[in-house]
């Protein structure tokens, strides 16, 4: 008798997830997952549900219908605190740090949220060698290394996006959100990027919006496409490349790149 494999848990799974805001529906029955240390990307034209879809995976509005399944847990009415802590991590299309603090106070502001503490006038984790130690081994390996006592404010847009994720891996995270981490970014900067979250693959579930598309077909295992709120297809790059409904929708007439 042939024995089989058990088949592998999904890290995230989204099931019929529904969101209206009044008359728009803004994401519409989509399901989908993502595998552990999968990076399964999400692309569509802008106002196609992208962003919402993200908020309710991270608990910050809550769907209409539909369930959210983290390692096969229903979170659906889970707040988004207890969901980061659970070790959903994300960065945002508009980079959310403390512009006032250093790239290592940053990050280590998150190791310390991660642990309960905090960052006050009688704990400062900058006493904590351990802690100072994790915090430039986690900026190294998102290349800021010798970067950590730059203010926020006088870094560069990448160097930002880079500080951005070193600060979600430090709350050593299960699943990566990354919304749109290549947005603002110049040719260079994205390559940088794009070498980076390679280094990220097979260590993380990785879900990843992104316009992107170079971007999208050089990392992807995987690529669901949103139109209107609606996966109209999910499948591998060459399959997304040239499915003609996905180009019609939103890689357009010209021959696949």
């Amino acid at each position: 008798m042939t024995e089989t494999t058990p088949a592998a848990t999904p890290i995230l799974s989204i099931v019929q997830l529904r969101k209206s805001f009044g008359a728009l529906v803004a994401t519409d029955d989509v399901s989908l997952d993502v595998m552990p240390g999968e990076l399964h990307a999400l692309i569509g034209p802008n106002g196609a549900g992208k962003s919402t879809l993200i908020t309710q995976i991270c608990g910050e509005i809550r769907p209409s219908a539909g369930r959210i399944l983290f390692e096969g847990r229903d979170v659906t009415r889970l707040p988004a605190p207890a969901r980061a802590r659970l070790g959903l991590g994300r960065t945002f299309q508009i980079t959310q740090l403390c512009n006032d603090f250093t790239a290592i106070e940053n990050v280590l502001l998150s190791i310390e949220a991660r642990h309960g503490g905090s960052f006050d006038m009688v704990f400062n984790p900058r006493r904590n060698r351990a802690s100072m130690a994790l915090a430039e081994s986690w900026l190294e390996q998102v290349g800021l290394a010798g970067r950590g006592e730059r203010p926020v404010s006088s870094l560069a847009h990448g160097e930002r996006r880079q500080l951005e994720i070193a600060v979600a891996l430090a709350r050593e995270p299960r699943l990566l959100l990354l919304d749109e981490p290549m947005a603002g970014m110049g040719p260079e900067e994205s390559a940088a990027l794009t070498r980076l979250l390679l280094g990220l693959k097979g260590r993380y579930g990785i879900l990843l919006v992104e316009h992107d598309m170079d971007a999208v077909f050089a990392l992807a295992d995987r690529i669901s496409v949103l139109v209107y709120g609606r996966v109209v297809f999910t499948g591998g790059v060459d399959a997304v490349r040239d499915h003609p409904e996905v180009r019609a929708a939103y890689l357009g007439d010209a021959q696949p790149c």
